[in-house]
């Protein structure tokens, strides 16, 4: 059995490769758990350093920490094959400034819920949301 300091020294390399896998800056990449019916669920959110917006990146949900860790390293490391890349064009409410964000998702729905998560949907307007062509 692990006893919790291995624990942590696992997620924080683990945490590590998802950082170093997707090229972002430690301050670009938030990892928040929570408990969702008994299991640990993973939420992986990426923040724009640009207009300093957040996004859902991807969520998982494990029996524990490191195990929704590893999922997420898994799911990092292969979902450009798995998932339809999509462009959704926007605005934050008050601003003018037309926003460019791209998601990976299985549909234009999903998309949206990356978009829209954590947010009022009302604080955003979305002019275009487009299923970008296979490369």
């Amino acid at each position: 059995m692990e006893t919790t300091s291995d624990t942590h020294v696992e997620a924080a390399k683990i945490q590590q490769q998802i950082k170093d896998y997707l090229g972002l800056r430690t301050a670009d990449l938030v990892f928040e758990f929570s408990t969702f019916e008994g299991m640990v669920k993973l939420d992986l959110i990426t923040i724009n350093p640009r207009h300093s917006q957040s996004f859902l990146f991807h969520s998982e949900k494990a029996a524990d920490k490191v195990d929704a860790l590893r999922k997420m390293l898994d799911y990092v490391k292969n979902y450009k094959e798995k998932e339809n890349s999509y462009t959704i064009q926007w605005v934050a409410r008050g601003e003018h400034e037309l926003h460019t964000s791209y998601f990976r998702a299985g549909n234009i729905l999903e998309a949206l819920e990356k978009l829209y998560y954590g947010r009022d949907r009302n604080t955003i307007t979305v002019f275009s949301v487009v299923l970008n062509p296979i490369s």
